[in-house]
């Protein structure tokens, strides 16, 4: 298949751009225009060769239109992410995961599309009403970004509803592993203590989260989101297992053979009625579809990710809150 990955060049989009090639798909990465050139975690990929990247912008609707020529299958992973901006910027947000949504469908629907694969997040829950979440779960989003995503979900539903597109929405629970950003929490509670930190800052450290590692997602992106019977449906992507913020820096040190005390820094926290405090994932529909399951346990996700920092760690600002 000819399949169009946007959003390629970040975390899991790049793993997932080099899963489908190595599948033997024809992939075209959509990345966002820099007057770099520059194409994020494709950059120095093993499988760079057998990529075409299309720089453009999912906000641009011409791009978007002209990356779809003769693309059968449509990942669509771009979008703004970071929920600390998400309460500086809300505007960017709608006009990203939004407005860039809308472009996505409108091209897929002109363009006749085969399969739209979309991304949503397990923060349109908000704070687990019961555990696990199923699909089923009320939508509370609790901050502007989690609004957004919320919106380009019930958009790309009534795509399919309204004109047939062939839409499947995967929602993943708390992805981690090599190359994400150092905003989230498992890479900054690595990287500080990789680079020697004795005393670590951290946020609340209250919140429980579903951990999920990268090549796991991506697989259920694949397995899952390709599915013929998925079209018109809403999938979780999770383990099931819920871990707290405040556990984490404990496993994570023990792997890394250190000791370390945590110091809860209020510029990490959340505003108190946007704090999400519980998720994990009923994944049981996903499961029963594909067979889709996780592979990998958290530790040894972890080990693998603690690695892949390790031999990078000149490349990050452990001193700095990553917003």
């Amino acid at each position: 298949m000819k399949i169009l990955v946007t959003g390629a060049g970040g975390f899991i989009g790049s793993h997932l751009t080099e899963f489908l090639i190595e599948k033997g798909h024809d992939v075209r990465a959509f990345v966002r225009y820099n007057s770099r050139n520059f194409w994020g975690w494709l950059e120095k990929s093993k499988v760079i060769d057998k990529i075409e990247v299309y720089t453009g912008d999912v906000r641009d609707y011409d791009s978007v239109y002209n990356a779809m020529k003769g693309v059968d299958v449509v990942f669509h992973l771009a979008a703004l992410i970071g929920i600390p901006y998400s309460y500086i910027s809300p505007l960017a947000y709608i006009k990203t995961n939004v407005e860039g949504t809308y472009n996505i469908l409108q091209a897929a629907r002109e363009r006749k599309v085969s399969r739209v694969v979309h991304t949503s997040t397990s923060e349109i829950y908000g704070t687990a009403q019961y555990v696990p979440i199923d699909e089923k779960h009320p939508y509370n989003p609790q901050s502007p970004y989690a609004a957004s995503k919320a919106a380009a979900d019930h958009l790309a539903l009534s795509f399919y509803r309204s004109f047939g597109l062939p839409v499947t929405i995967i929602r993943p629970f708390n992805t981690y592993g090599p190359r994400q950003s150092a905003r989230a929490v498992i890479p900054t509670i690595i990287i500080q203590i990789l680079s020697g930190k004795e005393r670590i800052k951290l946020g609340n450290l209250r919140p429980t989260r579903d951990f999920n590692f990268v090549i796991d997602i991506v697989r259920g992106f694949y397995e899952v989101g390709l599915h013929p019977d998925s079209v018109g449906e809403v999938f979780n992507l999770g383990t099931g297992r819920e871990v707290s913020i405040g556990d984490l820096p404990k496993i994570i040190a023990k792997l890394i053979g250190k000791k370390v005390e945590v110091e809860m820094d209020k510029n990490r926290f959340r505003p108190e009625k946007s704090e999400v405090e519980r998720l994990c994932a009923d994944a049981t529909k996903a499961a029963e579809l594909s067979g889709w399951k996780p592979k990998y346990s958290f530790e040894e996700g972890l080990k693998i990710t603690i690695e892949w920092f390790r031999d990078r760690l000149e490349n990050f600002k452990p001193d700095v809150y990553n917003v």
